[in-house]
């Protein structure tokens, strides 16, 4: 949903998201079935997509100076979306920081080049340092 909204942005939010849900649930399964999301994964997702949106003039002007002199839109679609929610669960979440990183690492490896996770983790692990209220274990 990220990536789509970066390459489309929305006007509402809440609209974009339940149609992407729309076209989510409206894709087959390799056996045949439509797709299927449990409430609580669908929330999980939800609160993400809608805090990243909600934030991201705030989010990109966090993420412009941790980029060192790198311009945010030469960076990969799955690159800006997987550091906009990092940085979103950091900075606006309850996710102690540690956690955010590591999966958002995951998600570039998974979503992205292996070479991207160095990028993902280091402008990361940097806010994180810098807000030192960010890293606490809850």
């Amino acid at each position: 949903m990220l990536t789509a909204a970066d390459l489309n942005p929305p006007e509402d939010v809440s609209s974009f998201i339940a149609a992407q849900w729309v076209q989510i649930c409206s894709l087959d399964e390799e056996d045949g079935g439509p797709v299927r999301t449990k409430a609580n994964m669908r929330r999980f997702a939800e609160d993400r997509v809608a805090g990243v949106l909600t934030h991201k003039k705030e989010i990109d002007a966090i993420l412009v100076p941790l980029l060192d002199n790198w311009n945010l839109y030469r960076l990969g679609t799955v690159e800006r979306a997987v550091l906009r929610m990092g940085l979103w669960e950091i900075a606006y979440s309850d996710v102690p920081a540690p956690v955010a990183i590591n999966e958002a690492i995951d998600l570039t490896n998974w979503f992205s080049s292996p070479k991207s996770k160095t990028l993902v983790n280091g402008v990361l692990d940097k806010y994180a340092k810098a807000h030192p209220k960010a890293t606490r274990a809850e």
